[in-house]
């Protein structure tokens, strides 16, 4: 078979695959942002030299350590990380809205402080090179909470009026705005997904899937790939175990309760190559973002992550992608 296009794309990751200690020779997470605290540039050249290594040249900013006041504290300045990345043949592709520090949306009368900390992302974004700022919508409540908080046409529209305001204010400044589909978050089931974006302007609201967390709601990523195709700025290439089948406990532990559903690239549920093939036909198939939380060996696991997508996309498909779903059923 011929490949699925003749587009090569660029290989990124996040800034979380490099968050385990054993890979700093450190003993806890909470050592190692202690250390990235206090040394930002020690921290940012070893991520560099890593990803070189692995042949992944582009980068997701995210959470501290790894985040855009860790890069400003090494480098002074956007414009100078973006000059040390490059020497390193490397580049920002994007960075998530993520951090204590970034407001609720879902405090009415935050919209100016939500406003001010997205143009302020962008500012950072636009002089370092990159063009996505990626956001997610704020969390579930525990089921069985009292009162319950449903995720409603009244809530999806107040988000999607947040999303349009942001939307615009980081246009200015040539960067899109990308919705990520977090497990138990309240853009995570497909019906989510489809209800924000049919509430939404495509001119200013894109999406981020993420393969792992919509397979995690029971959700079908290629489904929602190809409904959506379009406005797909950048995607998550991350892989799962199962759907989540139990009711978490949705608070500051959400996401370690998440962490024994996920997998690596290749060893879950996830149909690579209908996948794949559906990413091709998006506007951002040019990068393919591959997500490994905190690898203990971070160029070996990129470079095995980096193989998966190739294999995928060497193999492409279109009309098997049914009988995956139904042998995933029958599993």
């Amino acid at each position: 078979m011929t490949p699925l296009d003749p587009l090569t794309p660029r290989f990124a990751t996040d800034v979380i695959t490099f968050y385990h200690p054993d890979f700093w020779g450190l003993d806890s997470a909470d050592a190692l942002r202690d250390w990235a605290r206090d040394h930002p540039r020690p921290f940012w050249e070893r991520v560099m030299d890593a990803l070189a290594e692995a042949g992944v040249t582009g980068l997701e900013l995210t959470f501290a350590p790894g985040d855009i006041d860790s890069a400003l504290r090494a480098f002074g300045s956007a414009a100078f990380f973006r000059r040390e990345l490059a020497a390193r043949g490397l580049s920002v592709v994007s960075a998530f809205v993520a951090g204590s520090d970034a407001p609720d949306w879902r405090q009415g009368g935050n919209l100016p402080a939500i406003v001010a900390d997205a143009e302020r992302r962008a500012a950072f974004l636009a002089e370092a090179g990159a063009e996505l700022l990626v956001a997610g919508l704020p969390m579930r409540a525990t089921f069985g909470t009292r009162p319950p908080f449903f995720v409603d046409a009244a809530y999806m529209t107040r988000m999607a009026d947040i999303a349009h305001v942001v939307g615009e204010a980081v246009s200015r400044y040539g960067v899109k705005l990308a919705f990520h589909t977090e497990s138990n978050s309240t853009l995570w089931y497909e019906r989510d997904i489809d209800l924000f974006m049919a509430l939404t302007d495509p001119r200013y609201v894109w999406l981020c899937p993420d393969s792992c967390h919509i397979a995690l709601g029971g959700g079908d990523p290629v489904a929602v790939a190809r409904r959506h195709s379009q406005r797909i700025a950048l995607a998550h290439w991350k892989d799962a175990v199962k759907p989540i089948d139990v009711e978490l406990t949705i608070d500051d532990t959400v996401f370690a309760q998440q962490q024994p559903y996920m997998t690596e690239l290749g060893t879950g549920i996830v149909d690579w190559r209908a996948w794949a093939d559906a990413m091709s036909r998006t506007p951002g198939a040019d990068i393919v973002l591959v997500e490994l939380d905190e690898a203990a060996d971070p160029v070996a696991a990129l470079r095995a992550g980096r193989a998966v997508v190739e294999a995928a996309r060497a193999r492409p498909t279109v009309g098997d992608h049914a009988a995956h779903i139904e042998r995933q059923g029958q599993a």
